[in-house]
């Protein structure tokens, strides 16, 4: 099977019936086909937002009626798999991993000349030469974002390699700083640093790893890969986080580190936007690329997107001109550039036509984005190509908690590697 690297240039049955009964919304749209469209409400991304959105994206699809499907949690993958099990998959849906349903031909590829007009990187969710999600906006996952005041009253500077970075936390530790805030208790959250090695250390040095994986040419047992996981485990040891990391939620943590209980935390460059950050709180924040052993700039580079559509779909042809008219309406982008911290991809439309309001730290971190640097796959986090094996990236994930008590590296990796060839069919 192809598969391409991402390119260095420019976001059962019974129980799942009763999930759907009670996250559904009223219907909006005309008097034809009624599509169902699963969304997800975060406080920047709320009821209001998706129907707002909606009514503008019908005005291109007349005609159509849209029943909104509400995911009750942040686990829209599995959410999605519920609804198919029970004969309910959506006609659309928003923010899914596509991989984990290609193989059941779930999916409708999106038309390769509407990418070509319409995005500045067209082939940046594609998998196997065809895109599932519109490449619409891109992020950089993670970011290390520090604490200005905190590093000024330390005499710190921000660190150029990662044994800089290391003697900061040191240094930290020593002044009875907590030098790295975590969100452990969410392993989603909890795994940026173990996304920043796997992505500077391993795919800096190796851009077709993930590739390799797939054909077996590599390990996750291997020295590279074990190396930069030996450093997660070190930097628990050495007291880079809180003892309570792992009882810290997500929204804990961006409290905790906007307080100043923390001076670095690893997020993804969503925490830029307005829904985690005042102005004047963004004021008081940098940011710096996860360090490398030699300093080198390696960003871990994912191209984002909202809408899929399904193949099973009773109107294949309005799904995809509803998902194509969403996913092009600049008002969805502008909320999310501002809010998200979403950095756009749009080939007929700059920054600047979003008419957006953001912050220094939103621009800074956006020059990232668009300078000619050494871009990777954000490990883990990619839908296109180089996105895991399926039920492999929560697995990742979740050697963020179970390093705190098991520093097994090998065994743990040699574990994933039998998760992985189970997934792949190695």
């Amino acid at each position: 099977m192809k598969r391409s690297r991402i390119v260095s240039a420019l976001a059962l049955g019974a129980a799942a019936a009763v999930a759907l009964s009670a996250c559904s919304t009223g219907t909006t749209g005309g008097d034809g086909e009624s599509l169902t469209f699963m969304t997800f409400e975060t406080p920047a991304l709320d009821s209001t937002f998706w129907d707002n959105s909606i009514v503008a994206a019908l005005k291109e699809v007349p005609g159509i009626t849209i029943n909104k499907i509400v995911s009750p949690d942040a686990d829209r993958n599995a959410y999605a798999k519920q609804l198919q099990a029970s004969g309910q998959f959506p006609d659309i849906l928003s923010s899914i991993n596509p991989k984990d349903f290609l193989e059941a031909d779930l999916l409708e590829p999106f038309d390769q000349a509407w990418l070509d007009e319409n995005f500045l990187l067209p082939d940046g969710n594609a998998i196997d030469g065809a895109s599932y999600i519109p490449p619409t906006n891109s992020q950089v996952i993670p970011l290390v974002f520090y604490n200005k005041q905190i590093f000024a009253d330390n005499g710190l500077e921000v660190p150029a390699t990662y044994a800089d970075f290391v003697t900061v936390v040191e240094k930290l530790r020593a002044a009875g700083v907590t030098p790295i805030e975590m969100a452990g208790a969410e392993p989603w959250a909890g795994s940026m640093s173990l996304v920043g090695l796997a992505s500077a250390d391993v795919l800096g040095q190796d851009p077709d790893w993930i590739q390799k994986r797939y054909d077996g040419q590599v390990k996750f047992s291997d020295p590279l890969f074990a190396d930069a996981m030996q450093k997660a485990v070190d930097l628990v040891a050495a007291g880079a986080y809180d003892p309570a990391a792992l009882s810290v939620d997500f929204a804990t943590a961006n409290s905790n580190f906007i307080a100043g209980k923390s001076a670095m935390y690893p997020m993804g460059s969503w925490f830029t936007g307005s829904s985690y950050l005042t102005p004047e709180q963004a004021a008081n924040i940098g940011a710096f690329p996860w360090p490398t052993d030699d300093g080198s700039i390696v960003i871990p580079f994912n191209v984002g997107g909202t809408t899929s559509v399904s193949s099973q779909s009773k109107d294949v042809a309005n799904s995809v001109k509803f998902a194509q008219a969403w996913s092009l309406d600049p008002s969805n982008l502008k909320v999310l550039i501002e809010t998200d911290g979403a950095y756009p991809m749009m080939k007929k439309l700059g920054l600047s036509d979003f008419g957006v309001d953001v912050s220094d730290l939103y621009t800074d971190t956006y020059g990232l984005v668009t300078d000619d640097n050494t871009k990777v796959a954000s490990f883990g986090w990619v839908n296109n190509d180089n996105a895991l094996a399926p039920g492999i990236n929560d697995l990742f994930y979740a050697l963020s908690q179970s390093f705190f008590s098991n520093s097994d590296v090998a065994g743990q990796l040699a574990q994933l590697d039998s998760d992985w060839d189970a997934a792949a069919g190695n």
